[in-house]
């Protein structure tokens, strides 16, 4: 198989749901929102070969987390090009499960924190931060009816952040991190 085919060469392609022969602009904000959702894998990658085997949530490598992380991407970026998939609500709940008890096992926060502590929570910062944006585009491309996308996978995009956040807090707890607010100057 070739690495390309130079049918795109014209700035179209095709999505899952094409019809024969239909192409698509690449200026799409569906391929707006493909390329996020491939630039948050790829980060969310970049985290996972920086976790250390030991740090563990909920009995999880976070390693491990970090791949269904990955998996379910790909399940959304395959909703958003048109696939008959979508993430189950049953993942949402893990998630919402795995959140809460990173959180439980933290000391309680009622502030902002200053992003860093170690190599691996800055990565992650990172990955919080640009999760944010692609939750952003994925409502707005449902809002302009261009796609459909499922309230479970709107539900898991909106999650992320969250779970992205806790694991910034969990490594930085764990490396001996201390949180620090901003001053605000």
């Amino acid at each position: 198989m070739a690495f390309f085919t130079g049918k795109g060469d014209g700035g179209t392609t095709k999505l899952f749901d094409s019809p024969q022969g239909k192409r698509v602009s690449k200026s799409s904000p569906i391929f707006e929102t493909l390329g996020m959702l491939d630039e948050l894998n790829t980060l969310t990658g970049w985290c996972r070969v920086a976790a250390s085997r030991e740090l563990k949530a909920s009995g999880r490598s976070v390693e491990d987390i970090l791949l269904d992380v990955q998996d379910h991407l790909f399940t959304l970026q395959a909703e958003v090009a048109g696939a008959q998939k979508s993430i189950s609500q049953e993942s949402v709940d893990v998630m919402n499960s795995l959140i809460n008890g990173i959180e439980k096992s933290l000391p309680e926060v009622k502030t902002f924190l200053v992003p860093g502590g170690t190599e691996f929570s800055a990565r992650l910062d990172i990955a919080r931060a640009v999760s944010r944006r692609v939750e952003r585009r994925i409502v707005a491309l449902h809002e302009s009816g261009e796609r459909v996308i499922s309230d479970s996978s709107r539900a898991y995009a909106n999650r992320l952040s969250s779970l992205f956040y806790a694991l910034v807090r969990l490594e930085n707890h764990s490396a001996g991190i201390s949180e620090r607010p901003p001053q605000y100057l």
